[in-house]
């Protein structure tokens, strides 16, 4: 254990590897695909100037800066209930890799470097940035405890992505817009639900105590409907939105439609994964590991591009 550690003092020059390799773990930056819904709003508006791109690319990497100050938020609250994990225990913050001395000096590090960039774009984007982490802050203080709410907070934190990429650069957001992001992080967030609750039967024989307090709220088939209706009206509300005149007269074309087998091959095969792979509690990860969902992603993206252009 490493209680008592802390960076930059003296340390051998061989420990840096190590040090870094936690910080990287404490940080999490696979969790960046998630703040690709920043680039919605410019994509689907024609929004393709190089300023614009600018302020895009700024956005982003501002919520990269606060996703993982949310994250080390998160583990530095959690620390007594991750020692007594049997996964997230190995994590630096509980198993003593990182000091908690340091974890929060790299915590401001990360909230003072995410408002800097967001002021560089405008008021707006700082304004939403700013919500996303005061919102995390009571999420991991009491209300990731308060079931359907909590999937509601996770889902918050999504549509704040999208209205910094709209709101925050002058876009007027799509009404479309809103209700497929709303939807599909929905069903996200209760299919995580539903992914933890399944560990939770296979690991540890029903016991609820080393797991998320919330979960003794939640039931298989609660959560099975849950997502089923939010894969239903994702699936429903993209393609509505392909074929609307709005959209239609907007992009000068109607092959939008063409892109919605990638969306629904995509929820299938996230489906599949979750009752059949274990997946779905981690879904960066799984978005980077499985490769039907890669290549799906990247297909609508490619056919997306193809249209709009």
């Amino acid at each position: 254990m490493f209680d008592s550690f802390v960076v930059f003092r003296g340390e051998s020059l061989a420990a840096v590897p190590a040090i870094t390799r936690s910080v990287i773990k404490l940080i999490r930056p696979h969790q960046y695909v998630k703040n690709g819904f920043v680039l919605l709003g410019s994509l689907f508006a024609h929004q393709w100037n190089l300023l614009t791109l600018s302020q895009v690319a700024l956005t982003f990497l501002a919520f990269c800066f606060m996703a993982s100050a949310v994250y080390v938020l998160n583990d530095i609250m959690d620390i007594d209930a991750d020692r007594a994990h049997p996964v997230k225990c190995r994590r630096p913050l509980p198993s003593g890799a990182l000091s908690l001395a340091f974890v929060r000096r790299l915590l401001i590090g990360l909230v003072s470097g995410a408002a800097l960039l967001s002021l560089l774009v405008s008021w707006w984007v700082t304004f939403f940035i700013l919500t996303y982490f005061i919102i995390n802050i009571f999420y991991s203080w009491r209300l990731k405890h308060v079931v359907i709410l909590d999937v509601f907070i996770i889902s918050s934190g999504f549509m704040l992505r999208i209205m910094a990429g709209t709101i925050g650069l002058g876009i007027p957001p799509s009404s479309w817009l809103l209700l497929c992001g709303l939807m599909v992080t929905l069903f996200l967030g209760f299919a995580k639900r539903r992914a933890e609750l399944l560990m939770m039967e296979s690991t540890e024989n029903g016991n609820g105590a080393l797991t998320r307090r919330v979960l003794d709220d939640y039931s298989p088939a609660m959560l099975e409907q849950f997502i089923s209706v939010t894969a239903a009206c994702t699936i429903l509300s993209y393609g509505l939105y392909t074929v609307s005149p709005q959209t239609v007269a907007l992009h000068g074309s109607d092959d939008l439609i063409y892109t919605v087998p990638f969306v629904v091959y995509g929820i299938f095969r996230y489906l599949f994964l979750l009752h059949r792979r274990a997946k779905g509690n981690d879904t960066a990860n799984d978005m980077l590991t499985d490769a039907h969902l890669l290549v799906t992603a990247i297909g609508w993206v490619v056919a997306t591009l193809l249209v709009l252009a």
